[in-house]
């Protein structure tokens, strides 16, 4: 009768039974490890990312080991982008999409775009200022480009669900995809040298060593270099520095004159109506709890002559500089004053997070931030907007340096595109026809032999392995 094995032998021979046991000579190299090393560094981010989503949050951020977590969280995925980013390129040196392999080219330019665009809502998600000025640009691109009605970059809700749910899935598919057809296929052979390579045992305990590295590795630099967080920026704390910009703010509201009402990308999802929004909704809600005159009944019974002479008259007094004397009877003083004191409470904010009942669609802040012009100023000091490379740094001088896989992005705005007024929407067709050739790579004919034509595999080998 067989002896049974311990459990941790079993859970061992299960892995090795899942691992490629004969490679080329080669393959036991480094560059061959960056697809199993793209994998450990997502596993890193499947077990922290549930975690913060377990815990929420107040935990990443005012708990120290919520904060280490959201650390290690930050440098795992620049570990996942780094060895994606690197395992491409090798496979295109090398010309590894030979032989029957295009589709697995494809897999992983696929996992490539989709672990950029984790990486993206994760930031969005985050919690702080770089998350609320992250998520203006993003949005800014989405509706330049044209899928701002479906994909909503203001709406934490949705976010939320696309960067725990959506994308983990399918990178979990494109990874078990990708490396079936790298299990059945085989790995791809040195271009030029024909069958002069000898077939060897992989070495897993080497590979799992490079795998505990990374590990250590993201666990240092977590600790040496914590994720960066600034406070966020919030309407009460605006109202409380400058109530006149508040107060400016929803005037250009009420009007319809602010940046949300008259937003302009390619594409405008922001279709609400923004008086409705920022003024009457939560007014009403004020005057619930407070006894007074409904001044926006009194204004909305007035003519439309006398209605823009009020407004008119409202924004010139909230522009003054010494304010003059409350015009008398103006029912559009009467109601941004009091809307910009509910902002200074906090109960402001508030409102506008509840006004859909749901209390995750964050839109309607975000945007009424973006109107005070609060967001670029603050990101303008901190080396974050456009001119500077725009979502490439979160803040100056921070480490890890942010999104550097967007300086492409940020290299298009300073040049083709510098005094492009559609810059998002072509932003968006440069990448997308890029995005396009490079899957459609393989597919070239004589373009896909070009990397083989150049010699380029001679720059991971010198020479042909021999036996």
């Amino acid at each position: 009768m067989a002896q049974s094995q311990p459990p941790f032998q079993l859970i061992r021979n299960g892995l090795q039974n899942l691992m490629i046991r004969d490679v080329p000579s080669f393959a036991n190299k480094f560059f061959y490890s960056l697809g199993f090393l793209s994998a450990v560094s997502f596993l890193l981010l499947l077990v922290t990312g549930t975690i913060m989503a377990a815990a929420g949050p107040h935990w990443w951020i005012t708990s120290t080991v919520g904060q280490y977590t959201r650390s290690f969280h930050l440098w795992a995925t620049q570990a996942f982008v780094v060895f994606i980013l690197l395992h491409l390129t090798i496979v295109f040196l090398t010309s590894g999409f030979r032989g029957g392999r295009k589709l697995t080219w494809v897999l992983g330019v696929f996992m490539f775009l989709f672990a950029l665009a984790e990486a993206e809502f994760g930031y969005v998600l985050r919690g702080d200022f770089s998350s609320q000025y992250r998520s203006l640009q993003g949005a800014d691109l989405y509706n330049g480009s044209g899928i701002g009605w479906v994909l909503n970059n203001l709406n934490t809700g949705q976010v939320m669900g696309i960067h725990v749910v959506v994308i983990p899935l399918l990178l979990i598919a494109l990874i078990l995809g990708h490396y079936f057809l790298v299990r059945v296929l085989g790995i791809g052979k040195p271009a030029k040298l024909a069958d002069n390579y000898p077939v060897v045992k992989a070495n897993h305990t080497l590979l799992a060593w490079r795998g505990g590295t990374v590990v250590l590795a993201v666990a240092a630099l977590a600790y040496m270099y914590p994720s960066p967080y600034l406070a966020p920026l919030t309407i009460s704390k605006i109202a409380a520095d400058d109530p006149a910009l508040i107060s400016q703010t929803l005037t250009k509201e009420f009007d319809h004159s602010s940046d949300t009402a008259t937003y302009l990308d390619n594409i405008n999802p922001y279709t609400f109506d923004s008086r409705q929004v920022y003024i009457e909704t939560p007014y009403h809600q004020l005057l619930a709890v407070q006894v007074g005159t409904n001044q926006m009944d009194v204004f909305n019974a007035e003519p439309t002559a006398i209605q823009d002479a009020q407004l008119k008259a409202a924004t010139d007094y909230y522009a003054a500089d010494p304010k003059p004397a409350t015009p008398k009877a103006n029912p559009v003083v009467a109601v941004v004053d009091k809307l910009t004191t509910m902002a200074g409470s906090g109960l402001y904010e508030a409102a506008l997070r509840n006004n859909n009942g749901s209390g995750y669609e964050t839109t309607y802040v975000t945007r009424f931030l973006a109107d005070t012009g609060v967001p670029d100023d603050t990101a303008t000091s901190l080396k974050m907007t456009t001119d500077q490379y725009g979502m490439v740094r979160e803040e100056s001088g921070s480490i890890p340096p942010g999104a550097w896989w967007l300086a492409p992005i940020g290299l298009l705005n300073h040049t083709v595109l510098a005094s492009d007024d559609n810059g998002d929407r072509d932003a968006a067709i440069i990448i997308g026809t890029f995005i396009l050739l490079l899957l459609a790579f393989p597919f070239i004919p004589f373009v896909n032999r070009l990397p083989e034509k150049l010699g380029l595999y001679k720059l991971i080998w010198r020479k042909p392995p021999t036996r």
